[in-house]
């Protein structure tokens, strides 16, 4: 294997870039990621584009924050300014788990070690960074800065917190994927032109002091919030506030957003349209090496590396809108797709990897199956302000074929060198099934799902169902569970024609909103029924700017602000975790338990049988749910 020379890779010490020549950086960019130099990363993908546009860049990675701050002074001060980013997840859910302990590892780390980056890393980067050097601006951006950037529940600390702005100190902020906002900011830095005035860019949001006029821009019209201190004061107000900021992130003509929070006005301008073919292209067709900086080659492999190194990842967005999911809230609801010759080409390099052996890990996006997938009245979709183009019912107006993405599919399977390329991205199966989706007319989805099932399965598919309750499915902002009975029906056929074994592997959540202990048992049996024995489990996390964390927090649904009843305390989650393990041993007298006193004893028999003569004996007795380590 030929070494690559160190000047491939972005520089992370000021060896490398005396290497380079330079006598000074132009942007500093500080992440709580190890630097990985591939598209699925954002550090790299920011980093790639400055240097596209002509910038010096170099990166900060995991710096040390509890020392005397050595890594954070090691280039200097930059010539324009310092971006600063958490990483790939927000840090406190990369941090802990639904129930608040702290997890022992981190894949964006070299060996997988827990305890690189602090919590709240974009907040305690940034002050640290004013700190060192006050007049230098601070732009942040990543998925961390981007939920927080207004009145926000933060589950950690069991409170609203203010924009993320107002706590850091930064100078202006980047929401959703900044691609488009980013190269605006460059063009106007170059010119002399400083963050602080940066006021009429798209995407972006910044705090404006209540002693001066806030000028309009663009003729965008402007959207006023409760004030912070209101939401403090008023959960229904804050709940109101949600439906607003939801509405207005995924309009293609937004409106501008304004909030009071203390002595300033927190403004957030409205989004770009999405991104075209051209640019998401320009995006993924940067020089990356696709490799970890050679620094953490003695510290063992980075897990999220190892997981992606080999798949590619075809579009963004999700139009699912799900009440839980973040994606929508970050990268948007409509799809940006990558052309098939910017995929194919990426196809062709990850052949040439060293260590590829033929196998693509995943050909993917947030949802494996909406690669082009848009609006047929494009006019339509300019003024739609629905949250999910597919609930509660699939758009008539959303072009749902499948033709482009099979067709993708076998071109990449004509690749010599490619022996398999398989799917590990979630099927979005409610787009599969024609009792929900009316808009396959050509029959194209049947023919997406045999060359999935024949070709693209390695050894199982992940599918999320998420709820068998349609109650607690309506407040998911997900489709009846008797659709995926329909797809599963179409899946064993498929399976059995071709004699093929390839199980499938249904996610689901406890303790969503909406959800109550009897629907968790439901659950249960209806799963074990249909034969299967749950192991991918999890246990809902309110993070920021999803419905199901503002229904959490205010007791409220934002859009309807009618009360919906949420599981909260530790016991009531254990307790609903719990009947997804009903074939295990140490479960079973306490599901007995359980149901017994709801009086279920239907519910007994399908998922216990009926009790042995040792069991029949025992008399009930309060116990407590087995404690079960979560993935």
């Amino acid at each position: 294997m030929i070494e690559r020379p160190i000047t491939d890779w972005l520089p992370l010490t000021m060896k490398e870039v005396e290497k380079r020549g330079w006598d000074e950086v132009d942007v500093v960019l500080v992440s709580g990621d190890a630097y990985v130099d591939h598209p699925a990363f954002g550090t790299a993908v920011i980093g790639r584009i400055m240097e596209s546009e002509g910038f010096r860049v170099a990166i900060i990675a995991q710096p040390n924050w509890k020392d005397d701050l050595r890594d954070f002074k090691k280039f200097g001060r930059p010539k324009y300014f310092f971006g600063v980013t958490a990483g790939c997840m927000d840090s406190m859910v990369n941090h802990y788990t639904a129930n608040k302990r702290l997890r022992s590892n981190d894949s964006y780390t070299p060996g997988g070690a827990a305890g690189f980056r602090p919590d709240y890393a974009t907040t305690v980067y940034t002050r640290i960074l004013k700190t060192l050097y006050p007049d230098v601006p601070v732009l942040i951006g990543g998925i961390e800065a981007s939920l927080r950037r207004v009145t926000h529940y933060d589950y950690w600390q069991d409170k609203l917190m203010p924009t993320i702005l107002y706590d850091s100190g930064a100078d202006l902020l980047v929401y959703g994927m900044g691609e488009q906002p980013l190269r605006e900011i460059l063009k106007l830095a170059r010119k002399g032109v400083p963050l602080s005035s940066m006021r009429n860019i798209n995407q972006v949001a910044y705090l404006h002091e209540n002693g001066t006029k806030l000028r309009d821009y663009n003729n965008w019209n402007t959207v006023e919030l409760a004030s912070h201190e209101t939401c403090l004061e008023d959960k229904i107000k804050y709940a109101a506030n949600f439906k607003i900021v939801e509405v207005e992130s995924n309009k293609w003509q937004a409106n501008r957003i304004i909030q009071q929070v203390g002595n300033q006005t927190l403004v957030i301008n409205p989004p770009f349209k999405t991104m075209d073919e051209t640019e998401m292209d320009k995006s993924y067709d940067l020089p990356y090496t696709r490799l970890p900086h050679p620094k953490y080659k003695k510290r063992g492999t980075i897990p999220a590396y190892e997981m992606i190194k080999f798949s590619v990842n075809m579009h963004r967005g999700c139009f699912g809108g799900c009440s839980f999911c973040t994606i929508s809230a970050h990268q948007g609801k409509f799809i940006a797709s990558r052309s098939e010759k910017s995929i194919l080409k990426e196809v062709d390099e990850i052949t040439r990897h060293p260590e590829f052996k033929g196998y693509l890990s995943d050909l993917g996006g947030p949802s494996a199956n909406m690669y082009k997938m848009k609006g047929k009245d494009e006019s339509i979709c300019a003024k739609c302000q629905s949250p999910s183009c597919i609930h509660p019912v699939i758009c008539s107006n959303l072009d749902t074929s499948h033709k482009p993405l099979t067709e993708l599919y076998r071109k990449v399977d004509a690749n010599p060198n490619i022996k398999k390329a398989f799917v590990g991205s979630g099927v979005r199966y409610d787009l599969l099934v024609d009792d929900f989706n009316k808009n396959n007319q050509d029959g194209n989805h049947d023919e997406y799902m045999e060359q999935l099932i024949t070709r693209h399965v390695s050894g199982r598919l992940k599918v999320a169902p998420e709820h068998t309750s349609d109650a607690t499915l309506r407040v998911m902002r997900k489709p009846s569970f008797k659709y995926f009975h329909k797809f599963k029906e179409k899946y064993d056929q498929i399976s059995d024609r071709h004699n093929l074994k390839q199980p499938l592997i249904p996610y689901f959540i406890s303790s969503h909103p909406g959800c109550e202990e009897e629907d968790m048992a439901n659950l249960a049996a209806e799963t074990k029924d249909m034969g299967f024995q749950l192991e991918q489990v999890q246990d809902f996390t309110p993070t920021p700017m999803t419905v199901a964390e503002v229904i959490y927090y205010t007791g409220v649904h934002p859009y309807t602000l009618k009360p919906v009843r949420t599981a909260k305390t530790r016991e009531e989650k254990q307790n609903q975790n719990a009947f997804f393990f009903w074939y295990k041993p140490e479960y079973k007298q306490w599901i007995r338990n359980r149901l017994t006193k709801m009086n279920r004893p239907d519910l007994i028999e399908k998922l216990l049988g009926k009790p042995t003569k040792a069991e029949g004996k025992k008399p009930y007795k309060k116990t407590f749910a087995p404690k079960h380590k979560k993935r």
